[in-house]
């Protein structure tokens, strides 16, 4: 798969070489934490009224693109 960037391959890899500087904890920290707001931010942009459930498989459709499995 090709992707498509506007940023300078020596901004790229600046950006990459001080993540990788951090610790594996830290890093770690910054993907949850860039988790949370995610969801944070899917979680706000839906409706006020829907039940927990409906929230729930909303917010797991809009984060990973497909229909929440049924449960057995």
């Amino acid at each position: 798969m090709q992707t498509m960037t506007d940023t300078p391959p020596e901004i790229a890899e600046m950006v990459r070489a001080r993540l990788m500087a951090r610790s594996g904890v830290e890093r770690f920290r910054m993907g949850v934490e860039m988790f949370e707001a995610a969801r944070r931010m899917v979680l706000a942009s839906l409706p006020p009224n829907l039940s927990d459930a409906e929230r729930k498989r909303c917010l797991f459709e809009r984060l990973y693109g497909m229909t929440l499995p049924a449960a057995p």
